[in-house]
């Protein structure tokens, strides 16, 4: 078991010095990813990143340049040589190499890389699922096209690491003295029985699991949604609050800026969801 890269459909050595010195990504962040899970050694809501990803170019006007089918296959390959059955799968699609102006080149092919690495048990996350996380409110000091997965990360580091050097998992960001996401992920409260959450727009990225905890699990479990915006003080009058995220997966929220949320411990509706969620993976990934 050991982890892989890829280049347009080749697998390499993932410590193989690849990157062109004129690729678009490196000079200029010129290029779009995506993340997907794995569990079982089965990819667990591909084609929503996938999806996802093909929006990205097509904001960015870059060329999609595989399908599919194409890429579910790499992934698998990935999957299937590295041995690696609990992990994550990393892709990027950059514009592709030219020398460096800023303006798009012509005849330009995109270039895709992916890489493999393992997640297991046991990690940090494993425990701040079971005991819940702390997070931190800082100003949202990134460009206006959130809802582009693209390359340019600047502004999720520096929040990222801010939470870190607070003793926080995660950093929360607010433009305007709203609430938008997380530098990795969403964000939600409950309030009275209802989630809460910033609504899909340039702001935020619409993440898939988001998307899965809306569309399918408060839906089946009978949970309203409200897609509002809202201040940082409403979040902290919260009785639960929770991350959402591929890596992250449910994330309950127990602390914000140092004091407590709601009792200071998972809340029961929080609860609820983790479990549909692990119920989601069971049937996608372990049949």
């Amino acid at each position: 078991m050991q982890p892989l890269g890829l280049i347009n459909g080749e697998i390499i050595d993932i410590n193989s010095n690849v990157v062109p010195m004129e690729d678009r990504g490196h000079q200029f962040g010129d290029g779009v990813y995506e993340v997907t899970r794995v569990y079982n050694g089965k990819c667990f809501a591909l084609k929503p990143h996938m999806d996802r990803m093909y929006r990205s170019l097509r904001e960015l006007r870059i060329p999609a340049t595989y399908t599919f089918g194409e890429l579910a296959e790499f992934h698998e390959r990935l999957i299937q040589e590295s041995g690696i059955t609990e992990g994550g799968v990393y892709l990027q699609v950059t514009r592709g190499i030219a020398p460096r102006a800023h303006n798009f080149p012509e005849n330009t092919v995109p270039r895709l890389t992916m890489s493999i690495r393992p997640i297991g048990a046991g990690t940090p996350l494993t425990a701040i699922r079971e005991s819940g996380a702390k997070i931190i409110f800082i100003s949202d000091e990134r460009w206006l096209r959130c809802d582009i997965k693209s390359l340019n990360l600047l502004g999720n580091i520096l929040g990222k690491q801010k939470a870190k050097e607070t003793g926080c998992f995660e950093a929360v960001m607010l433009r305007d003295g709203l609430v938008t996401e997380g530098t990795s992920s969403n964000f939600f409260i409950v309030r009275d029985g209802v989630l809460w959450t910033h609504p899909v727009n340039n702001l935020i990225l619409k993440g898939v699991t988001r998307t899965i905890v809306i569309e399918h699990i408060a839906a089946e479990l009978g949970i309203p949604v409200i897609e509002k915006a809202f201040d940082g003080e409403f979040a902290k009058g919260t009785a639960e609050a929770f991350l959402s995220g591929t890596t992250t997966e449910i994330a309950p929220v127990v602390s914000i800026d140092g004091a407590p949320v709601g009792s200071g411990a998972v809340g029961p509706i929080t609860r609820k969801i983790q479990y549909a969620y692990g119920k989601l993976i069971d049937l996608e990934c372990m049949r």
